[in-house]
């Protein structure tokens, strides 16, 4: 990787990283993509970075850790012309949105994959702090929160003594927590998509935020858009 770092990072891709695209932070207020224009700005941010990241070292590929900082960065390519323009004026080309999962390119020399410690490294060395908590997406859940479960149906809960667990299709446990999350469970199993303050039983806000954030972290749930 290049050995740009810190202070000479914010220098050398000073002008992709002061972009500003208040129409984007508009659009992701408007639509309640986010919950305030800080928001949007901060994980704006974010995007800017990892386009750097992915400009500055092209022998990796630089997987997408956070699904709000992707749907950020998919919002911005919805603007095709600021978006292209972006791309070319600081990177000399067009930056595909291209999933982490998706075949190779024939023609292009083989890249090796990150993994997460990898980008966090990285992240650091490039840009002279610690990858912040809005990589995170289980720190980003709130009680206000929109959360999508692509596994309805295909998963289930068994309990045993003082806990219940959830299992995947093939019976083996995912997670488990104690008993008086399970009316929560129970709903998560059977509702494709719903707010966190909206899981029943006798939970404070701050146990049904915990309770998702660790189905986020387990990547048994996401975060809507």
């Amino acid at each position: 990787m290049t050995t740009t770092t810190g202070s000479v990072a914010a220098e050398v891709w000073s002008q992709a990283l002061a972009y500003e695209a208040p129409f984007l932070i508009e659009k992701l207020t408007k639509d309640h993509v986010v919950e305030s224009a800080d928001e949007a700005e901060a994980l704006f941010r974010e995007v800017k970075r990892y386009l750097v990241m992915v400009a500055a070292d092209r022998t990796v590929v630089w997987s997408m850790h956070s699904l709000r900082v992707d749907q950020i960065w998919h919002h911005f390519i919805l603007f095709t012309r600021q978006y292209i323009d972006y791309c070319r004026l600081n990177f000399g080309r067009y930056v595909q949105h291209a999933p982490s999962t998706a075949p190779p390119v024939e023609g292009l020399a083989p890249r090796r994959p990150s993994t997460f410690q990898q980008f966090s490294d990285a992240y650091e060395k490039l840009f002279g702090e610690p990858l912040p908590d809005l990589w995170y997406d289980e720190k980003s859940v709130t009680v206000d929160r929109r959360i999508v479960n692509s596994r309805v149906g295909a998963v289930s809960l068994r309990d045993d003594e003082d806990m219940v667990e959830l299992l995947n299709g093939k019976g083996e446990p995912l997670f488990a927590v104690d008993h008086v999350a399970r009316p929560a469970l129970e709903f998560i199993t059977r509702t494709g998509t719903f707010f966190v303050r909206e899981l029943p039983g006798d939970l404070l806000d701050e146990q049904r935020v915990a309770l998702v954030s660790a189905l986020v972290e387990h990547k048994v749930l996401d975060l809507a858009a």
